[in-house]
C-alpha cells in the first residue's frame, strides 16, 4: 500500500506517514546557490496534527524572514524566539520576570552557544558562576538560581517539543538547595499592639481588613464593591491590581482560580462604615471623582499604589518593635491565627486561594507551638475518656 503523502496548498510542503508510524511534514528553505536545487528539512510528530502545526510554524517564519535553521540556531536566538512565539498565555508579571532571566543571566552567558551544542555541563558551570559570584559581582541566591533554571529549561523543553534537540540538558544539573524562608506571623501580643498603632490611620480599615481576611496585596488593592455582598457577608476574589511596567492593571489571580470568602461581623461592620466614609469623599470631590469603585481608594476614588501601603505599613510595624515585618505578614497572621481558632486546614485553604491543602499544611503546620500544645492536650482528653470506660 502507498504512503500516505499530502500536499499544502502554495509549495508550503509535504506530509506524510512513514512505515514506522511517524508522520514528516518536509518544506523548502530555500534554494543551493551552486545547484539551483532546493534545500528541504523535515520535521517529525507521532500525528498528522502535531507535524502539521510545526509545519505551519517553520513555513511563517520563512515567510516573514524570520526563519533559522535548528543546527544554525544559539541559545540566544533561540530563547527570544521562544518569548515571541510560545509565552502568549504567561500572566504578564511572570512573562516579565521570564524576560529578566533571559536578558540579564541566560543570554549573556549561554546566548552565543549553539542550541544543538549546549550541555549540561556548561549549564552547571552557568549555576555555579551565579551562586558563587565573583570579586566584581556577589553570588545570587539559591532561590533566585532555581527561578532562572525554571525559565531556561521551560525554553528547552519547548526546543525538545518541536525537534530542535533531542534532549533537555538542564534535566541533569544539580541545583543550590533552596531553604524554606522561615514566615514571620504576629502573635497575638504584636496583633494587639499594631491594632493599637493604626488607630486613625489612613489606612486602618484597609490593614484591619487584610489581617482579618488573608488576602493578597494585590487583591485587595484591586478589590471593587461589586465583588462585595454586604447583605450576605461574603466576598468574591477573582482579580488583583498589579503594577506591570510602571502601569497599574487588573490581572488573573495566583492560580487563575476565583474563590468566594465569608467574612466576620467586624469586617462587615467595618466595610459598612468604610463605604460611608467613601460616599462622603465622592460628595466632597465632585466631577474629579475617580468610578473606578474600589473598595480602598484615594481620596479621588482612585487606586492605591503598593508601594504607599507598604512603606505605610513598614513605618507602623517598626514602631512597636517589629523592624523587618513585610505587609505579606498579614496574611500570615490570619492564616496562623484561624488554624489557632480551630478553623479546618480545608477551609484556611480555601480563603486563603492556595492550590492544595497540603501546600498550606507545608506553610503553616509547624509554626504554632500553641497547636501542637492543644493536639497534646486533646489526645490527653481522649486517653483518659478511654481508659474510664
Amino acid at each position: 500500500m502507498p504512503r500516505k503523502t499530502i500536499r499544502n496548498a502554495h509549495g508550503s510542503g509535504t506530509i506524510r506517514k512513514r512505515k514506522d508510524g511517524v508522520w514528516e511534514a518536509r518544506y523548502t528553505t530555500g534554494y543551493n546557490s551552486d545547484t539551483g536545487k532546493q534545500i528541504q528539512k523535515s520535521v517529525y510528530g507521532k500525528s498528522q496534527s502535531v507535524v502539521r502545526k510545526k509545519l505551519q510554524a517553520a513555513c511563517a517564519a520563512i515567510d516573514i524572514g524570520n526563519y533559522i535553521e535548528p543546527s544554525k540556531l544559539t541559545v540566544g536566538q533561540w530563547v527570544d524566539i521562544w518569548l515571541k512565539e510560545y509565552t502568549g498565555s504567561i500572566k504578564p508579571l511572570t512573562l516579565k520576570s521570564y524576560k529578566v532571566a533571559i536578558n540579564n543571566h541566560i543570554k549573556p552567558s549561554l546566548g552565543s552557544i549553539k542550541l544543538s551544542s549546549l550541555g549540561a555541563h556548561s549549564i552547571q558551570a552557568f549555576y555555579n558562576k551565579l551562586l558563587n559570584g565573583s570579586e566584581e559581582i556577589p553570588g545570587l541566591s539559591p532561590k533566585t538560581i532555581k527561578n532562572i533554571h525554571g525559565v531556561l529549561h521551560k525554553t528547552l523543553q519547548q526546543a525538545v517539543k518541536i525537534n530542535y534537540i533531542r534532549d533537555n540538558p538542564s534535566n541533569a544539573c544539580d541545583l543550590p538547595r533552596v531553604e524554606k524562608v522561615k514566615i514571620k506571623p504576629l502573635d497575638e501580643n504584636q496583633i494587639s499592639d499594631f491594632i493599637k498603632a493604626i488607630k486613625g490611620h489612613q489606612f486602618e480599615d484597609l490593614f484591619l481588613f487584610t489581617l482579618f481576611t488573608g488576602m493578597r496585596q494585590g487583591e485587595v488593592l484591586g478589590l471593587t464593591w461589586d465583588s462585595v455582598d454586604l447583605q450576605n457577608g461574603t466576598i468574591l476574589i477573582y482579580q488583583q491590581l498589579q503594577r506591570i511596567d510602571g502601569v497599574y492593571k487588573f490581572v488573573s489571580l495566583k492560580n487563575d482560580k476565583s474563590r468566594n470568602i465569608t467574612l466576620p461581623p467586624f469586617i462587615i461592620k467595618l466595610l459598612q462604615e468604610h463605604k460611608a466614609m467613601q460616599n462622603q469623599w465622592r460628595l466632597l470631590a465632585g466631577s474629579a471623582w475617580d468610578n473606578s469603585n474600589f473598595v480602598f481608594s484615594n481620596q479621588l476614588g482612585g487606586h492605591l499604589a503598593h508601594v504607599t501601603v507598604s512603606t505605610n505599613y513598614k513605618k507602623i510595624v517598626k514602631s512597636i518593635g517589629l523592624p523587618e515585618a513585610r505587609f505579606h505578614d498579614l496574611r500570615h497572621s490570619y492564616a496562623v491565627a484561624a488554624l489557632q481558632s480551630g478553623d479546618d486546614i480545608k477551609t484556611v485553604q480555601e480563603n486563603l486561594g492556595h492550590h492544595t491543602a497540603s501546600f498550606t499544611l507545608d506553610v503553616y503546620g509547624h509554626v504554632s507551638q500553641r497547636m501542637k500544645t492543644d493536639s497534646a492536650d486533646r489526645m490527653e482528653n481522649f486517653i483518659k475518656g478511654v481508659k474510664n470506660l
